[in-house]
């Protein structure tokens, strides 16, 4: 059976839509054994979908599914970082563990999110860990489709010296706080994992206020120097 204009898989005898089985079956298969090992095909198969080309009838291709599960997953991310970052802007103190906390809780709140929680977390890590350049165009925009994390930036950069900020710190923090979370996820799920989120909020705090080490300062300086020798190509026109 092909599906032509007008039909849809909308439900089965459950009432479970085909799309939701797709996307359940997408986040199992992608953190299971990553994000560019999984075929449609594969997808298609986990989720039972009867029609061969149902994942291409409701996503259309891979960065259609990546769009809906973190569509299913991102708002609520989002909506809580905004809400902590709301009321640290309220109490108007200058708090580095405060900020550290805002970036961390909201994403590692999936640590107990029983809906493919889990396997959101470890698809994430692997999207913010590819390099912008080796990213497709949707994985780029799941990756970087954090209009919370763009406010975080801003309220972070007061407490960033000059320095740390040309060592990227804050990307650092952004990047090492998912990897933790996602490795957290892989290995869940846990008991407890307050002790995990705080530990991971006092390292996250230190890497954006910590000044960089005499011997790091003196490689930058070595690597700027290093590239202002460098010949600058000038493009004809």
């Amino acid at each position: 059976m092909h599906l032509h204009a007008g039909q849809s898989e909308a439900t089965d005898d459950a009432g479970e839509s085909t799309r939701e089985r797709l996307i359940d079956a997408a986040e199992m298969l992608f953190a299971e054994h990553g994000i560019a090992s999984v075929s449609l095909r594969e997808v298609n198969r986990a989720a039972g979908a009867k029609n061969a080309v149902a994942v291409q009838y409701h996503f259309g291709d891979r960065g259609g599914i990546l769009r809906a599960i973190n569509a299913k997953h991102f708002p609520a991310v989002d909506a809580r970082r905004h809400a902590m970052l709301d009321e640290y802007e309220a109490q108007g103190t200058k708090d580095i563990r405060a900020l550290a906390a805002a970036l961390v809780r909201p994403l590692a709140s999936k640590l107990d999110d029983e809906h493919g929680g889990l396997s959101y977390l470890q698809i994430y890590a692997e999207l913010v860990n590819i390099p912008p350049a080796k990213r497709g165009g949707d994985e780029a925009n799941v990756a970087t489709a954090r209009d919370s994390v763009q406010r975080w930036r801003l309220l972070v950069e007061p407490f960033i010296g000059d320095d740390a900020a040309r060592l990227h710190r804050r990307f650092a923090a952004i990047r090492f706080s998912a990897t933790e979370i996602g490795r957290r996820a892989r290995t869940g799920p846990h008991r407890d994992d307050r002790l995990f989120v705080s530990d991971l909020i006092d390292l996250v705090a230190s890497m954006l206020s910590g000044p960089p080490s005499d011997e790091t300062t003196r490689l930058m300086g070595e690597r700027d120097a290093a590239r202002a020798k460098r010949p600058h190509v000038v493009t004809k026109k």
